[in-house]
């Protein structure tokens, strides 16, 4: 299984690493802490550094009740981190973390090379058609409501059928329009409950019968620190026990905090698998 990035295919057989670059003051973990040049090229380093693939920029927070901000506000984050990065690392693969058509457009016209969309386009009915125009990789994730709702209560009759029923939709979509190059996302912590995240790791490798590359995204969530009782300072032993489950359940594409331990995961796996 391989996808294009600025034509390079990465062949997605074996698994990889998405470091992630958030440029928000109020990501749940690391909000605040890549607002200025120095601190975007020393995280762009030291993910490229320590073995990370992709670097997966971020210009809106998705916490759980986070705070809308405009599109010209996420334009702002997101296109000067983008030509910062490339002006170093001409060769790097950058995904962009959004929902927004125009940011997806923007960000591939400067570098970029993938989307990273937590809804799948449903908060915008422009983002299928243009990314059959850019034809870059897109990236799925099943979300129940908006990052400022998607918490309170969700429900399923379940959880696993009903993610992979949206996501095989989605995909049908996306095929009918000529996009081929799709990654699908799970989207643990969003619109779920801790049983529903358990429920839907439980049952990763039926993602697989979707015949597309797996990006888990479960790096220090509530998911980890809630069920341990601890912060998500202390989460990163539980998120490497989750990465090594994933990589065993048909996980491809790991989206961390913490690269150099995802890596070293993925080298122990890829010596047993």
């Amino acid at each position: 299984m391989t996808i294009n990035c600025k034509d390079k295919l990465l062949n997605l057989d074996s698994p990889i690493v998405m470091g992630i670059l958030n440029v928000t003051p109020d990501s749940f973990f690391d909000g605040g802490k890549y607002q200025y040049e120095k601190e975007i090229l020393a995280r762009a380093t030291e993910i490229i550094d320590q073995g990370g693939t992709i670097i997966d920029i971020g210009g809106y927070s998705s916490r759980p009740g986070a705070k809308h901000i405009s599109e010209q506000e996420e334009l702002e984050r997101v296109i000067p981190a983008i030509e910062l990065i490339l002006s170093k690392f001409p060769s790097a693969l950058i995904s962009v973390d959004t929902f927004r058509s125009k940011i997806a457009r923007k960000s591939v016209e400067v570098g970029a090379c993938m989307i990273n969309d937590i809804s799948a386009g449903e908060m915008d009915s422009n983002m299928f058609a243009t990314i059959r125009e850019l034809q870059v990789p897109y990236c799925i994730m099943h979300m129940k409501g908006t990052p400022q709702n998607m918490q309170k209560k969700p429900s399923y009759k379940n959880v696993t059928e009903e993610v992979l029923f949206f996501l095989a939709q989605k995909i049908e979509l996306l095929h009918k329009l000529g996009v081929n190059d799709i990654l699908v996302d799970p989207g643990f912590g969003f619109g779920k409950t801790t049983e529903h995240n358990y429920e839907l790791l439980k049952n990763l490798s039926f993602f697989k019968n979707l015949n597309k590359a797996i990006l888990v995204g479960v790096s220090r969530k509530s998911m980890i620190y809630k069920t341990l009782g601890i912060s998500p300072q202390e989460s990163l032993n539980g998120t490497t026990a989750l990465h090594s489950f994933s990589l065993q359940n048909g996980g491809t594409l790991l989206r961390v905090h913490d690269v150099k331990e995802a890596m070293e995961t993925i080298t122990l796996f890829n010596k047993i698998s």
